[in-house]
């Protein structure tokens, strides 16, 4: 019996918690939560369309419910999954912002009003179905999405959408916007504010509902100062069915077709980027299968929208925020958000309710998804070999050129009309540049791997290092460490090398599997700190290097004085010279402190402790090597040494 009621407590407890299905209740709060937060960026879509191809306020309307409706639709699809569409992830669907200006384009050629309206349907159903059939060829793709790309394309994602958090702030973007007012100041920042509050006292539940907290304290308090209008609701019906094809059935031009196309690749690059943001959030592995998965529920959505008189959809990144942020990795969560959003889009009386909220409420808490989505990038640039120079080029590029774009949003008109759709988007602009730098540096040409040595014009890549004889490698090396040279000659048995950081092990492994008498004549090279023949430059420039960064070769006669009575001592007390890691310390005094403190070590710590302090040296050393051979900073230090 106990046996037989084992297997299910088993199971459930191996259950990944993006499968875990909560309570009812909970589901309802979250899955709320999440619409309040997409609310704003779901409709914003739709407004800007109907204003620019001149639709009617009624036809707004419909416009909205129709996209509320399907984004539900399209979210569970992405989020529950079936067949091999959906990704079965926390991921809410909304209408790609990418879309919006080759959309006004297709529907202003068109003849704008509801004949342009047909135009756009027409295109978006056929690459809708492009996207769906495309999508695992698309997935095989991943082995140019190293972390150096995710990283950079989710960082760009969660910078790009600042500014539209911050403009909701100021107001609302339009004639709403007001940076000077104080009052939308204090929603924003006292919203902000209960959000990091709520997170920092409370735990469990209440913590993971901070953000629908502050919204509805904020549009409460909005309300209550007559900052909140719901005159909209009373106006509004009860039901609103959107029916497929309501303005008439869809129109087919080549022209508009090809553009939609292009904006569904696109729209690909930044649904592969969340994809990954929200694993690596979820703590789930993200293979080829995933990401084709995720781009079938793009495409199935996309052509359901077309049908039901909405646009091209795709992951939002407002929510991979939110994820992050209340640590509810529930992928049922989602699936719950996307029923709300049925039933608001069916209600158009709810949805007036929602729209409600006011945009200063609403940008203090979407500063805060937003900023937790570009932090997501940082978590996975920190796997990135950044003494590789051609990472640091990858990630600053696409980063500067993206920021460019946002902080510029008119350069877009200084380009064709073909090419507005690139520069119009930061997060397209730097996705594209992320990707195709990265094909250019890994993947085309020989692959001679990261400069590790040497200078600009003479430098030494990691493919040649991996083929050189034994005493190239210690010459190249040997500066690593004082005196013998047996640490660096043990690392090249360890060849080869797949990246700089597996050169660095080999080192690291080296010096601390040496025997007793080794490593005790490995540490009796180093000098004293503050000694003569350093700052006289008899122990080399890399020793003079490491202790003048704190001004050991330059101290006045006391502190001279001070640290030759340490480094006696301590010489005395254990028999081989103080090691430290200058260049690891804050201050000359924490360099004196903390030797005092080693004096009260046993031997064997001290031994120990001398070999992690050798260790710590090499790795500066080591990063000087690679900053000499990194062009970049080489030519940066150049600049500031000759100020």
């Amino acid at each position: 019996m106990s046996a037989a009621t084992a297997t299910p407590q088993s199971q459930r407890a191996s259950r990944h918690p993006v499968d875990e299905v909560l309570p009812i209740p909970k589901l309802a709060i979250y899955g709320f939560q999440h619409v309040l937060a997409f609310y704003a960026g779901a409709v914003i879509v739709p407004i800007l369309l109907a204003s620019a191809i001149g639709l009617s306020t009624q036809e707004l309307i419909h416009l909205i419910n129709a996209d509320l409706f399907t984004c539900g639709i399209a979210s569970i699809i992405q989020s529950v999954g079936f067949w091999k569409v959906g990704v079965k992830l926390p991921l809410l669907q909304g209408v790609t912002f990418t879309a919006v200006s080759p959309m006004i384009a297709i529907g202003m050629a068109a003849g704008g009003g509801t004949d342009g309206l047909l135009v756009i349907y027409g295109a978006v159903i056929v690459a809708g179905l492009s996207t769906f059939l495309v999508a695992p060829y698309f997935s095989q793709l991943i082995r140019y999405f190293p972390p150096v790309v995710t990283g950079s394309v989710i960082t760009i994602i969660g910078l790009a959408l600042l500014p539209v958090a911050a403009a909701d702030a100021a107001g609302g973007a339009g004639p709403t916007l007001d940076p000077s007012s104080g009052r939308n100041l204090a929603y924003a920042l006292g919203t902000l504010a209960l959000i990091v509050a709520i997170q920092r006292i409370f735990k469990g539940f209440m913590a993971t509902v901070a953000v629908l907290i502050g919204l509805v304290v904020g549009t409460v308090i909005a309300w209550i100062l007559g900052d909140a209008h719901f005159d909209s609701v009373s106006g509004s019906g009860w039901v609103g069915v959107t029916t497929p094809f309501h303005f008439g059935w869809p129109k087919f031009s080549a022209a508009a077709i090809i553009s939609m196309i292009v904006v569904m690749l696109i729209t690909a690059v930044e649904t592969t980027g969340d994809v990954f943001a929200t694993g690596e959030i979820v703590e789930k592995r993200v293979g080829k299968e995933d990401i084709a998965r995720a781009l079938r529920a793009d495409g199935l959505a996309t052509t359901i929208g077309g049908v039901f008189n909405s646009f091209p959809y795709t992951c939002f990144a407002e929510n991979v925020g939110l994820v992050r942020l209340t640590r509810v990795k529930s992928r049922y969560v989602v699936a719950t958000a996307g029923l709300i959003m049925i039933i608001i889009g069916l209600i158009p009386k709810a949805g007036a309710i929602v729209a409600g909220i006011p945009h200063p409420v609403l940008g203090g808490a979407a500063l805060a998804m937003f900023a937790t989505v570009a932090v997501v990038g940082f978590q996975t640039l920190s796997r990135v070999d950044f003494h590789d120079h051609r990472n640091v080029v990858i990630v600053a590029t696409a980063v500067g050129l993206a920021m460019y774009v946002t902080a510029q949003p008119d350069v877009a008109k200084a380009v064709p009309d073909w090419a507005q759709i690139i520069l119009g988007s930061g997060i397209t602009l730097g996705s594209i540049t992320a990707i195709v730098l990265n094909f250019l540096f890994h993947h085309v040409g020989s692959s001679r791997g990261p400069a590790v040595a040497g200078a600009p014009g003479a430098l030494v890549r990691l493919n040649e290092v991996n083929q050189m004889s034994r005493e190239d490698f210690a010459d190249t090396f040997g500066s690593l460490f004082q005196g013998p040279r047996w640490v660096v000659e043990r690392a090249y048995d360890s060849r080869p090398f797949s990246d700089t950081s597996d050169l660095r092990r080999a080192f690291q492994e080296a010096l601390f599997s040496a025997n007793e008498d080794e490593q005790r004549q490995l540490i009796d090279s180093y000098p004293d700190l503050g000694a003569d023949s350093v700052a006289e430059g008899d122990e080399g420039p890399d020793s003079l290097r490491d202790q003048s960064s704190l001004g050991l070769t330059r101290l006045d006669e006391k502190g001279h004085g001070e640290l030759a009575e340490l480094t006696s001592q301590y010489r005395d007390r254990f028999g081989f010279p103080l090691v430290t890691c200058v260049r690891d310390r804050d201050s000359f005094d924490q360099v004196v402190r903390t030797g005092w403190e080693r004096l009260n070590n046993s031997q064997a710590q001290e031994h120990a402790s001398a070999l992690v302090e050798i260790a710590k040296i090499a790795g500066y050393r080591f990063d000087d090597l690679v900053a000499d051979a990194n062009p970049i900073h080489s030519a940066r230090t150049r600049f500031v040494e000759g100020r």
